[in-house]
């Protein structure tokens, strides 16, 4: 969620540059290219969860959202793709014109960091040990008619352009909740100046990619994982966003909002070893505030580096966050700039949704 009217928008999770999409685009409201791009993440995802994905041209029953700010919750029909196929590969950006309806959280300057030190040598080794934890957990298996919930806490920067006047602001740190059903049919959401309070249903026909059953039919081979993670965004990406970075991106949305068995989780991350250009990061800190070491990849063509943030002794996933570490002719926003940031506060297994974990009923 971010961007610029030169810069091509922001993933949670979030970046792109002026060269992935045609200058037509650059008018579309605040938001909408994020919104684009999590469509294309989106058909990556389902075809990782079949064997045997739906055709581009086949038609499938539009998902009805009122926002166009819902982030990996979204699945729209491949036919919603044709900006989307610019937008893949983990790009940061938001269009010029309006703001998108998002006047009421973007209230503050740019958000900007500290950029911790790179280290590619030791880039396995982290993720080894992080492999270790995710598959050394004591957390329930989720039963028939369960959800998964997800608490958490989201902020990014990006260009608002109003009339002909434009300026770098932040969207304030907010919370978000959502509760997913295992088979990614039934949800909820609700999330601070995106919706009501009472949040909007995520039903649909078209399950959610991430939900825990398409988690858990994945394999847990690392090296076949990786194949397969490369043929879905190969099969979607635009030709000019780096694979690589395709794939480390579809890996972190799978590990974002969701609840991977534990086998799934540690295959995810050893299979994010083998991706050439990934580092650890020595130090790097997520919406809420909190220190960790961080597995990251940077886009070379727009200067933005993905993280992933662990704590530094158990390693648990603690967020994720979009950093500019280089400056590009593409890309306006400062070296330091936080594009998009977030911090998982809370994930549950819970009897229904909307229900908060300790709820009784």
């Amino acid at each position: 969620m971010n961007a610029s009217p030169s810069h091509r928008p922001h993933p949670a999770e979030w970046t792109e540059t002026q060269s992935l999409l045609p200058s037509a685009e650059r008018d579309l409201p605040a938001g909408r290219h994020q919104f684009h791009k999590e469509q294309m993440m989106a058909r990556i995802h389902e075809d990782l969860r079949t064997s045997s994905p739906t055709p581009a041209t086949s038609p499938v029953a539009p998902v009805k959202r009122s926002n166009p700010f819902l982030r990996r919750t979204i699945l729209l029909p491949a036919a919603a793709f044709a900006l989307a196929g610019a937008v893949a590969g983990g790009l940061a950006l938001t269009g010029g014109g309006t703001d998108g309806g998002r006047t009421a959280l973007a209230t503050g300057p740019a958000l900007t960091t500290r950029i911790g030190a790179a280290d590619a040598k030791g880039a396995p080794q982290l993720l080894e040990r992080i492999s270790l934890a995710a598959a050394d957990t004591s957390a329930p298996t989720p039963r028939k008619g369960q959800y998964i919930y997800i608490a958490s806490k989201v902020a990014d920067t990006h260009i608002k352009t109003v009339g002909d006047k434009s300026e770098v602001v932040s969207d304030e740190l907010h919370s978000r909740q959502v509760w997913n059903s295992l088979d990614g049919r039934d949800g909820w959401l609700i999330e601070a100046g995106e919706t009501s309070d009472k949040g909007i249903t995520l039903k649909s026909d078209v399950p959610f990619s991430g939900a825990y059953n398409a988690l858990a039919a994945l394999p847990t081979d690392p090296d076949a994982l990786l194949q397969r993670i490369y043929r879905a965004s190969d099969a979607n990406r635009d030709p000019e966003v780096p694979r690589d970075q395709a794939a480390f991106v579809a890996i972190g949305d799978l590990l974002f909002e969701s609840y991977p068995p534990a086998e799934v989780g540690a295959a995810l991350y050893k299979a994010a070893a083998k991706i050439p250009g990934v580092v650890a990061v020595d130090d790097a800190v997520d919406a809420t505030g909190r220190h960790g070491v961080a597995i990251a990849r940077e886009n070379p063509a727009d200067g933005e580096r993905t993280e992933w943030i662990f704590d530094k002794k158990t390693l648990r996933f603690l967020g994720e966050r979009i950093v500019v570490v280089k400056a590009t002719a593409g890309n306006p926003l400062k070296v330091g700039t936080v594009t998009g940031t977030s911090a998982i506060t809370e994930r549950a297994v819970v009897d229904a949704a909307k229900q908060v974990p300790g709820q009784v009923g």
